[in-house]
């Protein structure tokens, strides 16, 4: 089970920061990604993280803006999101992998990859505006 927090409204320029506690799944074979979809966009893979080695991978639309991490201890990943812009506005949802033989990129941004995800949280709204 994924349970995302820490959406919420900001203005632009602003950051936030996402958690995604895992639970009921050993957390150190997984790969984590967040995603998000705009109302009338496809999903879109944002960043992703594979815990037991911390390789990752960003989109290029958020590439030196956001950064993912993850506490081992907590169970958690985190997506900190800087200097936000309206067009990040989108719901955040986590999905996890169990030991993937493909990599975080291809996690990622191959949405072929998106429906072998072993869970998806709920997601949480981002809304960037004035």
């Amino acid at each position: 089970q994924l349970v995302e927090s820490g959406g919420g409204l900001v203005q632009p320029g602003g950051s936030l920061r996402l958690s995604c506690v895992a639970s009921g799944i050993t957390f150190n074979y997984l790969a984590i990604g967040w995603f998000r979809q705009a109302p009338g966009k496809e999903r879109e893979g944002v960043s992703c993280i594979r815990v037991s080695d911390s390789s990752t991978y960003y989109a290029d639309s958020v590439n030196g803006r956001f950064t993912i991490s993850r506490d081992n201890a907590k169970n958690t990943v985190y997506l900190q999101m800087n200097s936000l812009k309206p067009e990040d506005t989108a719901v955040y949802s986590c999905a996890a992998v169990e030991a993937p033989a493909y990599s975080v990129q291809d996690m990622c941004a191959v949405p072929r990859y998106y429906y072998a995800m072993d869970s998806w949280g709920k997601g949480t709204l981002v809304t960037v505006s004035p």
